[in-house]
């Protein structure tokens, strides 16, 4: 058995902590360094590897196989692209990035041949939610979604609600849905909008990661629901994501793109 020797950024987060849990209970997988902010009220108690404050020294001294952003936008992408520099395997669950963020990191993949998947949810379940939308779509032209998390999430709308529109978008055209001459009294009470799709975004305690893609048709409704009630349901596609960027030369933006699917 090949040990794969892993690198975290974000460790004090509910979704780090979550994952440290992971990779120590797995036993082809070493937890050797982790990178977090620099601060100097921090407790590492509950971590017994060397903790890092700049991606590049930590690359350049641990030389990893996996490395795993688990961060914030801005810091995930900067730390992304120095793994992807130092020809390190990466692992991304943080949401958030742009489009042209995501194609320079492609770009590096490509030119270092270095394997990078970054996934919006690694929820299996919500993989497949998304994937079943996809197939839904190509039945149902009306679609609207609901995505609701926890109060401290910071993007809006999800990565996953924001993947799950562009795997609709490929094989649904563009229409406008609703009343034409419909408009809102309180701005923005009709969501967000893309290709006609409106998308609702909640922020409340006590919520984790959820998700509605609701489809309308002449006297009927199909709802695609996922709900996430604790971040250890994330860790099965975080685990399947490590094991499969092993064998990857590329960035691979979805889960779905390793998962096997027989209909």
């Amino acid at each position: 058995m090949t040990t794969i020797n892993i690198v975290l950024a974000g460790p004090r987060g509910r979704m780090g902590k979550e994952a440290i849990n992971m990779i120590r209970d797995e036993e082809k997988f070493q937890l050797k360094a982790v990178i977090d902010r620099k601060r100097d009220d921090v407790s590492y108690e509950h971590i017994d590897v060397p903790v890092y404050y700049d991606a590049k020294t930590c690359f350049e001294e641990i030389k990893p196989d996996v490395f795993i952003d688990l961060t914030v936008p801005e810091a995930g992408f900067l730390h992304t692209k120095t793994a992807l520099k130092h020809k390190v395997r990466a692992v991304v669950g943080t949401s958030g990035f742009s489009n042209e963020q995501i194609e320079t990191l492609k770009a590096i993949a490509k030119e270092t041949n270095t394997g990078c998947i970054i996934a919006p949810n690694f929820a299996l379940g919500a993989v497949l939610m998304m994937v079943f939308s996809k197939v839904a779509a190509q039945y149902f032209s009306d679609v609207e979604i609901i995505e609701k998390h926890h109060d401290q999430k910071i993007d809006a709308p999800s990565g996953t609600a924001v993947k799950t529109i562009d795997m609709i978008k490929q094989v649904r055209k563009a229409k406008k849905q609703g009343h034409p001459d419909e408009f809102e009294t309180i701005k923005g009470a009709r969501g967000g909008e893309v290709d006609g799709i409106h998308v609702h975004s909640v922020r409340l305690p006590g919520l984790v990661a959820h998700q509605e893609v609701i489809f309308g048709g002449k006297s009927e409704l199909f709802t695609i629901k996922h709900d996430s009630f604790h971040r250890e349901s994330f860790m099965g596609g975080l685990k399947l994501a490590i094991e499969k960027v092993m064998d990857k030369h590329e960035l691979i933006y979805g889960l779905e793109h390793v998962l096997e699917f027989k209909f």
